[in-house]
């Protein structure tokens, strides 16, 4: 198999120019600046000025989720009043590669600027549409459906991750002590809850105005049907877990399905903090650090919970 090219910063204002058409003067208009957002194993990701936003696929199953999100997209859009972006332009950028080119929903992320109590509405407002959309549909499309985690076996990985945390001054493992093999078992996910998933509910991913309200949700390229704790887990991760729980019982979820989010993000975000430490990579560990702060925040809700007879709830 031959290796795709990796795409330079020139090459990425060759294919813009190509694509941003002539003026109504017949003059060639300049080409936006490119600045690269984010790379991983699927592709690269590239801000294109202050309105658009360009990716590149890396390969062939990153091209074909590419393809994938732009019929999600339009799937969801009219359950959402949020912005969902909205393609411009898309095709190969090398043989096999596909490219997007996005508009770019104006805001900052949560990761630079807080929700409000009107944007946490309008969480509630993303969580419900959601729900809304017929899985069936988004499945045709090639949406994956994934079953939902043991939260159990989720519970003994972050138990030798806080340890590891905590001989590194970095969590106290005593906290985690109170998500027993039998809590984790009351919050197993219920039979026939299956909705349309994010899966990618970071705070990179949502777009907040000045005011604090939710302006846009982006990166739908890992959305999945199945459990809809993993959403909650995003937030609260996000956005913190008050904050998420609010969202999620405005959305109309109950409290089993908000309490398997929360501690679905305290365990990943003890597990990824733990994995970055283990296995210095170079990057920043303070956005990791940042998630785990979030996502165990105390809520009142798991102090007041009796799970026994709600088996029936959302």
């Amino acid at each position: 198999m031959t290796q795709a090219p990796t795409p330079t910063a020139e090459d990425v204002r060759r294919l813009v120019g190509s694509l941003f058409k002539e003026t109504s003067d017949g003059a060639a208009p300049g080409v936006p600046e490119v600045r690269l957002a984010a790379e991983d194993a699927g592709g690269t990701l590239w801000w294109v000025g202050t309105r658009h936003v360009l990716r590149l696929a890396s390969d062939r199953d990153s091209s074909t989720r590419c393809r994938r999100e732009l019929r999600l997209r339009d799937l969801v859009r009219p359950h959402l009043p949020l912005a969902v972006p909205a393609g411009v332009a898309h095709g190969e950028w090398s043989p096999g590669r596909a490219y997007t080119l996005d508009t770019r929903p104006p805001g900052a992320s949560a990761e630079d600027r807080s929700v409000s109590a009107l944007g946490e509405a309008d969480l509630a407002a993303l969580l419900r549409g959601l729900r809304e959309v017929p899985v069936r549909q988004a499945e045709t499309l090639g949406v994956p459906r994934r079953a939902p985690r043991s939260l159990d076996a989720l519970r003994r990985s972050a138990g030798d991750a806080a340890r590891r945390l905590g001989e590194a001054d970095e969590f106290d493992p005593a906290r985690l002590a109170a998500f027993t093999a039998t809590a984790a078992a009351q919050l197993a996910a219920q039979p026939g809850t299956a909705v349309l998933v994010h899966h990618g509910l970071t705070g990179a991913h949502l777009v907040i105005g000045e005011d604090g309200r939710v302006r846009g949700v982006l990166g739908w390229g890992e959305a999945v049907t199945g459990d809809p704790a993993e959403d909650i887990a995003g937030l609260a991760r996000a956005v913190g877990a008050p904050a998420a729980v609010r969202a999620a019982t405005l959305a109309g979820y109950g409290p089993r399905p908000c309490l398997r989010g929360l501690w679905l993000a305290r365990c990943d975000a003890l597990l990824h903090l733990a994995a970055r430490l283990d296995a210095p990579t170079g990057e920043d560990p303070r956005p990791l650090r940042h998630r785990l702060r979030r996502s165990w925040e105390p809520i009142l809700l798991e102090r007041v919970t009796d799970l026994r007879g709600e088996a029936g709830e959302l």
